[in-house]
């Protein structure tokens, strides 16, 4: 039985909302899990899929919170700092 858990920032995809809508989770849910069916053969009633929306305050990157690590990304291109790694 797989579990995924998925993290997004709570914010929203177009002006005006601030959150992930229910249409877009329930596509995340079924994105994630056909890719598991697919991949790994678990079939999609076996599939836990949670997603947790995450506030920006409570989000870093790049060794700052995300919303002053944007506005640097943002800024001039000599100061940016550079991408993390991912692993």
């Amino acid at each position: 039985m797989p579990i995924v858990t998925v993290q997004v920032t709570r914010e929203g995809t177009a002006p005006g909302r601030n959150s992930v809508t229910s249409d877009e989770k329930a596509a995340i849910i079924k994105g994630v899990s056909e890719v598991l069916l697919d991949v790994l053969n678990k079939p999609l009633e076996s599939t836990y899929v949670v997603i947790e929306e995450v506030d920006l305050d409570n989000w870093g990157w790049g060794g700052m919170p995300t919303v002053q690590y944007r506005r640097v990304r943002a800024g001039a291109a000599g100061a940016l700092p550079p991408r993390p790694a991912f692993f």
